[in-house]
């Protein structure tokens, strides 16, 4: 039964994640420059996440809607690369959660609601 459920959970996540992905995003538009700015802006973030979670893809939707190129990586898999570094780094594994690094600094930002926040403050015209 467990098994069954978890198969069903993941199904159903992938096919809104498809569904997600189908539907259009309006995009923020950019000059040239303020893109650059945006996309060097962007390359200190990463999204810790799970393909199917539907917090991270509302989280996705956002950085697609924002125009913005952030790094994602897949935290689903047990004993992955990028799983073990956001339990060692940020204590838990929580998805969706972004990595911000701002020289030595590194925040760890959970929650979609908070991420979504941050990232039309940082990324909005």
């Amino acid at each position: 039964m467990k098994l069954f459920i978890k198969a069903f959970r993941n199904g159903f996540g992938a096919l809104i994640a498809l569904v997600s992905r189908l539907i259009p995003v309006s995009k923020v538009k950019r000059d040239a420059k303020a893109q650059v700015l945006a996309d060097e802006k962007a390359a200190k973030i990463e999204l810790y996440q799970f393909f199917a979670c539907p917090f991270c893809i509302i989280t996705r939707r956002v950085i697609r809607r924002l125009n913005i190129k952030i790094e994602t990586r897949d935290a689903q898999t047990h004993g992955g690369k990028y799983r073990e570094e956001l339990l060692k780094e940020a204590g838990k594994v929580q998805v969706p959660c972004l990595k911000i690094t701002e020289g030595e600094k590194v925040s760890w930002m959970y929650e979609s609601s908070d991420i979504k926040t941050y990232l039309e403050k940082e990324f909005s015209q």
